[in-house]
């Protein structure tokens, strides 16, 4: 049996800066005894993620001896720009630059977000290599049947016919049991909460399609994080009825952060996380 972590051809590794997919690039080492040849790891930054995750991005990098390139989207013909953990954004530059450009706010319905600040620039960054056809390994693991079903039946992203989807996590049974004892016997980590497999802050920060009380719970850690999101929803960008909130089924972020103390009118205690192409 092919070890799914073994890389033959060109291949982009989607580095989310989760401990998944940085169990997945570990992974990918051990198999191939370092990074193969026409190897890229590509890491999108939108200016939302956590210091901590900035930090663990620059640590994979440091102690496993390998390039990750940090991307961030921007409205320019090239359509991103090269990074380093110093001059990465962290005030959701990238974020804002696009809701500008969009004159609307990404919702669950058009998540224009995650192909524009993350998936568009590393398909750019990957042709800018002279790349015509790529496998893109991304870290989904095979206790999330439902997103990898989605994937693997589509085969390719949404953005390109060029790109076979592989997810060598799910080829090997990987789950986040696998994830978690691997992170308790290294000598660093992502310093950031998980709760149940779930990294509370993991990609944007308040993300629209995390469920509203893990938000809520988020911004009574840290009220200054919901001030961007705030600002954003703030803007004169109503294009379209819904186009000046992330959610139109739900508070928006100024009424999660003024009253905290109605937890109980506010929320919906059904309410579930989306998956999007981020990762964990």
């Amino acid at each position: 049996m092919r070890d799914p972590f073994k890389i033959t051809q060109p291949t982009c590794i989607s580095f989310s800066g989760g401990r998944t997919s940085a169990y997945m690039l570990w992974r990918v080492l051990q198999a191939n005894h370092g990074l193969p040849e026409h190897t890229l790891i590509c890491f999108a930054n939108t200016g939302k993620e956590a210091e901590a995750t900035l930090r663990f991005v620059r640590e994979c990098a440091e102690r496993w001896c390998v390039p990750i390139h940090w991307l961030e989207y921007c409205d320019t013909p090239l359509g991103f720009t090269p990074v380093n953990f110093e001059t990465a954004s962290r005030c959701g530059e990238p974020f804002e630059a696009l809701i500008l450009k969009r004159r609307y706010l990404p919702n669950p319905v058009s998540r224009f977000c995650t192909s524009e600040l993350k998936i568009r620039p590393m398909h750019k960054f990957i042709r800018q290599h002279g790349w015509q056809d790529w496998d893109q390994l991304i870290g989904i693991r095979a206790d999330e049947q439902r997103r990898a079903a989605k994937i693997r039946a589509r085969g390719h992203s949404t953005e390109s016919t060029h790109e076979t989807m592989r997810m060598p996590l799910v080829d090997a049974g990987g789950t986040v049991h696998d994830v978690n004892r691997f992170w308790q016997t290294q000598a660093f980590n992502l310093e950031l909460l998980t709760v149940n497999g779930r990294t509370l802050e993991g990609n944007c920060d308040l993300c629209f399609l995390k469920p509203q009380r893990q938000r809520l719970a988020l911004i009574r850690a840290n009220p200054k994080s919901a001030d961007w999101w705030i600002a954003m929803e703030a803007l004169e960008l109503a294009s379209r009825p819904s186009g000046a909130r992330f959610r139109n089924d739900g508070p928006t972020y100024a009424e999660m952060a003024r009253f905290l103390i109605n937890q109980g009118d506010l929320f919906d205690s059904s309410d579930a996380s989306t998956s999007c192409f981020c990762g964990d």
